[in-house]
């Protein structure tokens, strides 16, 4: 897990204090306090409950239930694998597999090196692409085992 540093912690403190006692305030701190981090960890949303004077199990709530925040630490890029209809049969789902295994992470999970967060995905619309995988905003097409490390290896 990454650690939340003591500059992070104080930058915490910060927009919890700005935001106190405004009605509506708890999303745009979770979102100001992610950026922060990176993820909020329970420690993150210990804290905020405890400055907003909300109850923790009400952030959880909020934090779960939205699929923009995060409880684990995300990758500096995000790859995406299309497991649509089109890319499966072609091999989509071999590609999946094969970044599971080289890089020894599950879906919705992120490398131990903050590398990368590897995520599936059921379509993204680029079928005479297949099989197709996204990174970060870049979009590849026939994306097999020959080629896909070195799409990666431009990611540091």
């Amino acid at each position: 897990m990454k650690e939340i540093t003591e500059e992070m912690w104080k930058e915490i403190d910060s927009v919890v204090q700005r935001y106190k006692g405004k009605p509506g305030a708890l999303i745009p701190v979770l979102q100001e306090c992610q950026n922060v981090c990176g993820y909020l960890p329970m420690e993150v949303q210990e804290r905020i409950s405890k400055g907003l004077n909300i109850p923790g199990s009400f952030i959880y709530g909020v934090v779960t239930f939205y699929s923009f925040f995060t409880m684990v630490p995300k990758g500096r890029h995000t790859v995406k694998v299309c497991l649509g209809t089109a890319c499966y049969v072609r091999g989509g789902k071999a590609n999946l597999d094969y970044l599971q295994d080289e890089f020894e992470v599950e879906v919705g999970g992120t490398t131990r090196d903050l590398r990368f967060s590897l995520d599936s995905v059921r379509c993204l619309g680029a079928c005479g692409m297949a099989p197709a995988m996204v990174v970060d905003d870049n979009t590849y097409a026939q994306v097999s085992r020959k080629n896909i490390m070195e799409i990666l290896d431009g990611y540091e």
